[in-house]
């Protein structure tokens, strides 16, 4: 029987960097890789070992930050409704906050280009990039997070490569 403090102690940094990644801010991934804990916290009980732990905790967080991503693209429409017709709502600065911790103050204008970049991508084409190409997963360990067939995980990162040389 797998007990949550061992998950947890075990996962908490993979899910805060994965999040940090989609993110790139480091309150708005703390948040969610706290939200994500929950979630793996009232769902421990239902884990059936039908993939590794691993790849289980990378499903639950990747889930959660496009969820994220999305409400915040809501959030932003909502606010430039409202402003546009005259409501006192702003949209929050913090959204194109870019504040990763990895990252040297030098070099933030060109990451900061990059994940913008990388963000115009569909959400699949960017899970499969920032687990390819930041999280370092294998090609297959990237099938079962995504739960895809390897070649489609190819694909998709092709497509990404192009996309991105098109942005």
């Amino acid at each position: 029987m797998l007990s949550f403090p061992d998950v947890y102690e075990k996962h908490q940094h993979l899910a805060y960097n994965l999040c940090l990644n989609y993110l790139q801010n480091r309150q708005d991934a703390e948040e969610a890789a706290q939200d994500v804990f929950v979630k793996i916290h009232a769902k421990l009980p239902t884990f059936e070992g039908k993939s590794s732990l691993k790849t289980w905790v990378y499903r639950v967080t990747v889930n959660h930050c496009l969820d994220v991503l999305k409400a915040r693209k809501r959030h932003k429409r909502f606010a430039f409704i409202t402003g546009f017709f005259g409501g006192d709502e702003k949209p929050d600065p913090a959204f194109s906050d870019f504040n990763h911790p990895g990252v040297l103050l030098e070099d933030r204008e060109a990451l900061e280009i990059l994940f913008g970049k990388i963000n115009q991508l569909p959400d699949n084409q960017k899970t499969a990039l920032i687990l390819k190409y930041i999280d370092d997963l294998p090609q297959r360990e990237i099938a079962e997070v995504m739960q895809l067939s390897e070649k489609a995980v190819e694909s998709l990162l092709q497509r990404a490569k192009h996309q991105l040389r098109k942005i």
